[in-house]
């Protein structure tokens, strides 16, 4: 009497589990695809960037901070800043490569 039919039904539970369990699935699938599937992608290219960088060339580090590389050890790279300025960073902290005479050409 105080029960409504809705509460009183009976669960179908056969549908219900298979659609649930497909729709896990296919929130994993979507999830790797658009998130940590990108990511590791930027770290790879992250990494090879970073083994390809010799001295000599032009970098920006994630402060912003435009040098040339003047040495390289495990995990650090001394980049030359401006005359007689030289500045030690991490190796991660390297965010791009710039092509032969960048910093040239933003000085003038």
């Amino acid at each position: 009497m105080f029960i409504s039919n809705a509460m009183a039904a009976p669960a179908s539970g056969g549908a219900s589990g298979y659609s649930s369990l497909i729709m896990m699935v296919l929130f994993a699938v979507v999830f790797y695809f658009l998130l940590i599937r990108p990511q590791s992608k930027r770290q790879k290219e992250h990494k090879n960037m970073l083994e390809a960088i010799q001295k000599g060339d032009e970098v920006v580090t994630s402060g912003g901070i435009l040098g040339k590389v003047t040495k390289i050890t495990d995990s650090f790279i001394v980049l030359n800043v401006d005359k007689g300025v030289e500045m030690k960073f991490q190796k991660h902290s390297i965010t791009a490569s710039l092509p032969k005479g960048t910093i040239k050409a933003v000085n003038e």
